[in-house]
């Protein structure tokens, strides 16, 4: 079987020579993405605007540098995420939205609109098939993403303190998630209400199809009837005081090939093409309000057709490099009851794991892990 073609570029510029935004553009035209059609086209480019407070996310340049190409192609690019399941700074459009725009992403700095995929409050999303899916059948994604003719992946490339790393699978599988998509890949439960947030507002009991939430008249209060509520996560959405959570009950493996299989429900059918950029190798996800000094030193510029073999070059140069002085990857080997992974992501994060998700992806036919490494000098 032909091996899937990877393209790199490390981040080395010459004085006076061309800047790693146009570096960037070279890369993806030379990785090919001018054999996709986009004339007249809507695209989407997928990828994370960063929670605040956190500045390892990937710079707005570099988003503009994917959408400069995409418009030279006659495409219409827009940026796109969906909301979280969490509280934070983009739980809903408008909150992410005003987080991109202080993080740097607006349509003066990137060179096109921005649009949240699942809408205002995370429940705009559509239920899409899932071809082979073992863990999914339905994946909900969010209206957006789904309604873009081609879709461009984007992606930092940084560790996770759940799936070891947080490479094209998980910026597009997790990412891509509505609200409720989002919680069925984190949770294979039922949620529970916080009563000292709930304000009895009974807005989550509304957008319930399944009777799973009453209102106790006792406490003012909502509560979950757990024979009835079916994990949907839909009441997520309707809550504007995070009142209601769940619980990550779902093995780490579990959450991978579900990830997986989100990913290709979101590719299969449309053009695609995916870029990772390993820089700032944070130890922990971009969706935590801080970050951590970076793991491992500034690799390189990656891109492909396929995902699979994007995220397998990527985490292969990241093993293969030395670790950074100071940091927590660095901390942990020094310890003296250190016991080595031979895995630089769980020697970091050792209740992590990641190789579960690459071979379900493989297993679904989302890609190939073998590859040809195209260098750009």
């Amino acid at each position: 079987m032909e091996k899937s073609k990877v393209y790199f570029t490390n981040f080395r510029t010459v004085a006076f020579g061309d800047g790693l935004p146009t570096k960037l553009k070279k890369l993806i035209k030379m990785a090919g993405i001018d054999q996709i059609d986009m004339e007249k086209k809507f695209v989407a480019i997928k990828l994370h605007f960063g929670e605040l407070g956190n500045i390892s996310y990937l710079r707005p340049n570099y988003a503009k540098a994917v959408a400069d190409v995409v418009k030279e192609l006659g495409g219409k690019p827009f940026l796109t995420d969906c909301n979280t399941m969490y509280p934070g700074s983009r739980k809903n459009a408008l909150e992410h939205l005003e987080c991109a725009w202080e993080n740097g992403f607006t349509p003066l700095t990137v060179g096109c609109p921005i649009l949240i995929g699942d809408g205002l409050k995370g429940t705009d999303d559509i239920a899409v098939p899932v071809a082979g899916g073992e863990y999914v059948k339905e994946a909900k994604i969010g209206r957006a993403v789904m309604d873009a003719d081609v879709f461009i992946s984007l992606t930092h490339f940084k560790g996770h303190e759940m799936t070891g790393f947080g490479g094209a699978i998980k910026n597009i599988g997790m990412g891509c998630g509505s609200r409720a998509g989002k919680t069925e890949q984190h949770s294979g439960g039922t949620p529970h209400i916080v009563e000292e947030k709930c304000r009895g507002c009974r807005k989550c009991a509304k957008e319930c199809a399944n009777g799973g939430l009453v209102f106790n008249e006792t406490t003012r209060k909502m509560a979950v009837d757990t024979n009835a509520c079916v994990g949907c996560g839909r009441c997520l959405g309707a809550c504007n005081f995070d009142a209601i959570a769940f619980d990550n009950d779902n093995a780490i493996e579990v959450l991978n090939y579900k990830m997986a299989e989100y990913t290709k429900a979101v590719l299969d059918g449309r053009p695609n093409f995916h870029i990772s950029l390993v820089v700032d190798v944070s130890p922990n996800c971009d969706c935590h309000g801080e970050n951590d000094a970076p793991i491992l030193p500034n690799l390189g510029m990656f891109a492909s057709f396929d995902p699979l073999a994007l995220d397998q070059a990527c985490v292969d140069a990241c093993l293969a490099a030395a670790p950074m002085p100071g940091s927590q990857l660095a901390d942990n080997m020094a310890r003296a009851d250190f016991c080595d992974h031979h895995d630089h992501f769980k020697n970091s994060t050792p209740e992590s794991e990641w190789k579960s998700c690459l071979s379900h992806a493989e297993k679904i036919g989302l890609g190939r892990r073998e590859y040809e490494l195209i260098v750009m000098k």
